[in-house]
């Protein structure tokens, strides 16, 4: 039996690099996946159609989850398609660059909205259904920059330090009605073109991690299906790292 059996999930945020290979994951695992987007409906659909020609069951769904109304129609919607909803990934993100002493409250907003307003809203709504049905996992994806901020990102990593506590908080308050909420953290994730575009950083990420590699996607995918299933029954209120090691190092 496949660790998933028998679960419907969504995944926010499902046509971007991270987002696929965890809906891509879940589905190997026999789960049932909704596929959010807001703006990658091409490769969303691609997405689908490609769970759909091995076997699984996809369905997308496209909203601006900065719209708390959105939100909530997203997780319905996936309930109702699937018959119920096990298992929420809240991917979906933004990571602009921007210095701190120059940004605009709008700027600050719209990666706060993004990455943890909606993580609210989804997870109310989906907590909601899992209620009635006896329980469920929610499993947010922070970043290790929760932990230690980069320059440039002050928007970014604060928002993602407060998607960590979000998940405690959510842990603490939903436990007693069998909702499992936890966080995994990326370290820094390969991607197309990655290399090229900041050549500095990935040689410097590749000098400090202890496992001598850039992180892939399938590595977040598979955090978050451990989170997902019977394996982590007990598990709830953690903030997985997956990110090789470095922030292991000491930095002094």
């Amino acid at each position: 039996m496949s660790l998933l059996d028998g679960q419907t999930a969504l995944v926010t945020g499902a046509g971007g690099g991270i987002g696929r290979s965890i809906a891509l994951r879940f589905a190997q695992e026999g789960a049932a996946v909704a596929l959010h987007c807001r703006t990658a409906l091409a490769r969303t659909r691609e997405l689908a159609a490609r769970i759909e020609e091995s076997g699984g069951r996809a369905v997308v769904l496209r909203a601006d989850l900065t719209d708390e109304d959105a939100c909530r129609r997203v997780v319905g919607e996936a309930a109702e398609w699937g018959g119920g909803l096990h298992a929420l990934v809240n991917n979906a993100g933004v990571q602009p660059t921007r210095e701190l002493p120059g940004m605009t409250a709008v700027e600050w907003r719209a990666v706060v909205d993004t990455n943890l307003s909606s993580v609210f809203a989804c997870t109310q709504a989906a907590a909601e259904v899992m209620r009635e049905r006896g329980g469920g996992s929610v499993t947010h994806i922070a970043s290790i920059e929760g932990r230690q901020p980069a320059a440039l990102h002050a928007h970014y990593s604060a928002s993602k330090a407060a998607v960590v506590m979000h998940a405690r908080a959510a842990a603490l308050e939903y436990g007693a009605c069998g909702i499992r909420v936890n966080t995994v953290s990326p370290g820094l994730i390969r991607r197309d073109g990655l290399e090229r575009a900041w050549p500095e950083g990935v040689r410097r990420w590749q000098e400090a991690v202890p496992l001598g590699r850039l992180g892939r996607a399938e590595d977040v995918g598979d955090a978050c299906v451990f989170l997902a299933s019977r394996l982590a029954s007990w598990v709830t209120g953690h903030d997985l790292v997956v990110d090789g090691g470095v922030t292991a190092r000491p930095t002094w």
